[in-house]
């Protein structure tokens, strides 16, 4: 028998791309609402009873409604909004994240879908501070660069509009709001300094760790903790620098659930730079949201990805 699955806000970008990675499914069955009553509570509420799970691409706001509607019901909730990613009760949705998470998600109630910004820098630095090779209350740099549809329909209406055109830098004055899932997924106990930015590209994202001071000891041990991190994962690789040298490019990955992970700089002297490559509409955010779908209902991981 099918699995019954709602996606709730199905009609944005993130949305789209799961219901394309479920429809073609003979396992997955897509409860939906009639478009002229997607906003209608009542309408939303029969999805939400007739689903067994439900997945949210929604505003902060609107996803705090569904849960609280599906609440009677006992729908199981995956929500890529960034409402619940450090709530109580939620299961953090990165299955790689560490021993005992894809365990923790295959039998939570709620999981809360990374963000794809917060997906790159948890994935360098929670295996570093783990493995001691970084003190969790170290001042960190991290910066990066996603395609414009990391910013949503707004964004997306800019660029292909004409209004905008170029590249830009933004969340200057540190309050992204990625900020506080990396500091609690990346077991910190200090706010990293970011600095993302946009590309005049749609899709592709890569994020930089900068570690100046690692030393050459360090540097050595940064790649093996991220290798013993992530041995044997599908999803997740180490890759040697030159694979991602002399240019990074972000949108290498594009229409993969992968997450690329190197480490580069002088091993001499010990200043690094650890990079981590994903497509941010794929393991940072659809793809991801389908892998703990997955998860959730015991299927392969890896269906529909």
């Amino acid at each position: 028998m099918a699995h019954k699955v709602f996606i709730d806000g199905e009609a944005g970008t993130t949305g789209l791309q799961i219901r394309e990675r479920l429809e073609g499914r003979a396992d997955i069955a897509l409860v939906q609402v009639d478009p002229a009553r997607r906003k209608d509570a009542g309408a939303r509420a029969e999805a939400l009873a007739e689903a067994e799970v439900a997945i949210l691409c929604l505003p902060d706001d609107a996803a705090r409604e569904t849960v609280d509607l599906a609440r009677a019901h006992g729908t199981r909730i995956i929500d890529a909004s960034t409402a619940h990613r450090v709530a109580e009760g939620w299961v953090f949705g990165f299955a790689e994240m560490a021993q005992g998470q894809r365990a923790a998600i295959a039998g939570a109630q709620y999981v809360s879908n990374p963000g794809c910004w917060s997906t790159c820098a948890i994935a360098l630095i929670r295996p570093l501070v783990a493995a001691g090779v970084i003190d969790a209350g170290q001042p960190l740099s991290i910066s990066g660069v996603s395609g414009y549809t990391g910013g949503g329909k707004s964004m997306i209406a800019e660029y292909e509009s004409g209004e905008a055109s170029g590249s830009f830098l933004y969340a200057a004055a540190q309050g992204h709001k990625h900020l506080p899932e990396i500091l609690k997924h990346g077991l910190l106990t200090a706010l990293p300094s970011f600095v993302p930015s946009v590309g005049a590209y749609a899709q592709g994202m890569a994020v930089a760790l900068h570690l100046p001071a690692l030393g050459p000891e360090g540097f050595a041990r940064a790649e093996a903790a991220l290798r013993a991190a992530y041995e044997g994962e599908r999803f997740v690789s180490v890759v040697a620098a030159s694979e991602n040298e002399p240019r990074v490019m972000p949108q290498r990955l594009n229409g993969t659930n992968r997450l690329d992970l190197s480490v580069h700089g002088n091993p001499e002297t010990g200043s690094a730079v650890l990079l981590a490559v994903l497509d941010n509409l794929g393991k940072g955010a659809s793809g991801a949201a389908v892998q703990n779908l997955n998860i959730m209902l015991g299927v392969d991981e890896g269906a529909g990805l």
